[in-house]
């Protein structure tokens, strides 16, 4: 929800109002483009002062044959959403069980003390057996100067939650959370797990704060020695324990590629160092987009983080998808550009989302990228074409797949509308589970009315690092999409 201060017809409603927990069977949804789509979670909500139906800015993790994710389900104009909503499959994506997180807002169940929820963030911690999904509190008993950092907690295998736990709670406005553990037996701190944030109230001061009870309780939050500043960090660890957070600083009009360390559990947390200043096109017909990093980790310890970028493109009329890597965290690889479409095609890319499978290393790590682009970067809110789009690497980076389309195209107007923009999301998310990645995707249809058709769905049977949709030049738009019935989906 960067800087806060800012679907389903009345047949599927009722479809998901009536029925119960469990989300056992899936639609079967063909994609606009290539790759069929299951949809995995939907708005139940009916607030009027949310907009419905609707749910942005997924994440996901995996671990083993489970995969979870967390998204933002009925999107406020001017500041997040009516609840945290959560996906799980421990069938490695064969099936999910869908819900929304307790204790959270008045429209949860039990109700709780905060106005609003935003920015899902799922991690694991294997040492205690225990998911996390870290998710920011807003406006506690009407306080509307005050955001809380909370976790939720699952106990069996992410199929229910925990009334929130805090982790911070200054009185301030805290934004952009992040969560991760360290799951490595042979490191010193196996277990603890580590939150990043901003606060806000403190020109987004860096924030980190640790857990080493499986989320149960956490520490003061710490900045870096350094006292710096930036947003939208995302923690990794290495396999000996240190944690790497790549974040996008803030200097100028845009911010550069920040990265920062911690040796010791947590216990201090270094002085960022500049990754790559960043060039940034700001996408056009008013889509909330910007250049919040997305980072992971290979079974080594070597980090890889992309963003958006215009270096490559003469005079920056639109972004290319570019990474760089690093196995210390502060010394890092030349900027590289992800050659999803040629230089000059005026294809605008952005909102990348990066998953490394954690089984593979080096020159022969797998990497798969997902994104929302446009095929004109020249366009304007009623124009714009926003699409999915995918690619693949089986040499850590090295080469890429042919970019492959997932949706679209989509109208700008079938998003949520908020104070920065239309959203699908700040971020996207997939992970591995075994050899494909699962991807949870934020795909909308023309709306009904007033109500939105905008819901987190997956790819059936994952991303393949050998391809699973179609190549560039053989995008299409298929015409017809199943309808959902409550024969079909059994959502809470």
């Amino acid at each position: 929800m960067s800087h806060i201060a800012e679907s389903l017809g009345r047949l599927r409603r009722a479809a998901i109002v009536a029925v119960s927990l469990c989300l056992a069977l899936l639609l079967p949804l063909t994609a606009f483009a290539s790759a069929p789509l299951l949809q995995i979670s939907a708005d139940p909500y009916t607030n009027a002062t949310s907009q419905h139906l609707t749910e942005v800015e997924p994440d996901t993790f995996a671990f083993g044959s489970t995969v979870v994710a967390a998204m933002q389900v009925g999107r406020f104009f001017g500041g997040g959403a009516s609840n945290i909503g959560f996906s799980t499959s421990t069938s490695g994506g064969k099936s999910f069980t869908s819900g929304f997180l307790p204790g959270t807002t008045p429209f949860s169940t039990p109700a709780g003390i905060y106005a609003r929820t935003s920015d899902a963030s799922v991690a694991f911690d294997a040492r205690h057996g225990v998911w996390l999904i870290s998710f920011l509190g807003l406006f506690p008993n009407g306080n509307t100067s005050e955001v809380d950092v909370l976790v939720s907690r699952s106990t069996d295998g992410g199929l229910t939650w925990s009334t929130p736990v805090v982790v911070n709670a200054t009185g301030h406005f805290d934004d952009k959370n992040w969560s991760v553990c360290d799951n490595s037996a042979s490191s010193p701190f196996y277990g603890n797990c580590y939150t990043e944030f901003d606060d806000n109230s403190l020109s987004d001061l860096i924030q980190m704060s640790t857990s080493s009870d499986g989320g149960q309780t956490w520490g003061a939050a710490l900045p870096t020695n350094a006292h710096d500043h930036g947003i939208g960090g995302q923690p990794l660890v290495q396999p000996g324990g240190t944690v790497i957070v790549p974040i996008e600083g803030f200097a100028g009009r845009f911010g550069d590629i920040l990265s920062f360390t911690s040796t010791d559990g947590g216990a201090n947390w270094n002085q960022a160092n500049k990754v790559a200043a960043v060039a940034f096109h700001t996408p056009a017909g008013s889509i909330r987009a910007g250049i919040l990093p997305s980072a992971e980790i290979d079974a080594s310890g070597k980090v890889y983080v992309v963003w958006p970028d215009c270096h490559f493109e003469s005079g920056c009329p639109a972004n290319d998808l570019v990474f760089s890597t690093s196995t210390d965290g502060v010394n890092w690889s030349a900027v590289t550009r992800i050659p999803l479409d040629p230089q000059g095609s005026g294809v605008d890319h952005f909102i990348p989302g990066l998953a490394v499978d954690p089984s593979t290393a080096g020159s022969t790590a797998h990497l798969i990228v997902t994104y929302y682009y446009y095929p004109l970067a020249n366009c304007t809110t009623a124009t714009c074409q926003l699409n999915l789009g995918t690619s693949a690497s089986g040499d850590g980076g090295a080469t890429w797949t042919s970019a492959s389309q997932l949706a679209g195209p989509m109208s700008l107007t079938w998003l949520a509308n908020t104070s920065q923009g239309f959203m699908v999301g700040d971020y996207q998310s997939a992970s591995f589970s075994g050899g494909p990645a699962f991807p949870a995707l934020v795909v909308a249809h023309a709306p009904s009315g007033s109500t939105f058709d905008e819901a987190t769905y997956t790819v059936r049977g994952g991303l393949s690092v050998g391809g699973s949709a179609l190549p560039a030049n053989d995008r299409i738009n298929a015409s017809s999409n199943e309808p959902l019935t409550s024969s079909t989906v059994t959502w809470q």
